[in-house]
């Protein structure tokens, strides 16, 4: 039985007025079920720390309960970000969707 996928796709600036409604949508995915959590990056334009930090207590809320969170189609904003905070080690980042797909064939 193939894994519960659920895609979250945030837009525009993910900062410190859209972290907490980022986290709970987060948070409502994972409580109907979702196994496999997808934030999808492609329409976000910026990132700050606290769109990062939303993003990090998200990851370790879905980790408590035994969930998998993954991004992809990050910017070169973004990815600089995580380059500088080491992030980019801690979450598993795919170039794109497809990328995530070929992953995780049994999700599409």
């Amino acid at each position: 039985m193939s894994p519960v996928v659920k895609i979250v796709e945030p837009s525009g600036i993910l900062d410190g007025t859209k972290a907490g409604p980022f986290r709970q949508e987060i948070t409502t995915l994972v409580e109907n079920g979702a196994e496999i959590v997808l934030v999808d990056l492609k329409d976000v334009t910026f990132m700050d720390s606290s769109g990062l930090g939303a993003l990090v207590l998200a990851l370790k809320n879905v980790r408590a309960v035994g969930v998998k969170l993954f991004l992809c189609s990050i910017n070169d904003q973004v990815k600089m970000l995580f380059e500088l905070t080491s992030m980019d080690r801690v979450f598993e980042i795919y170039p794109n969707r497809a990328e995530f797909n070929n992953a995780f064939p049994s999700t599409n």
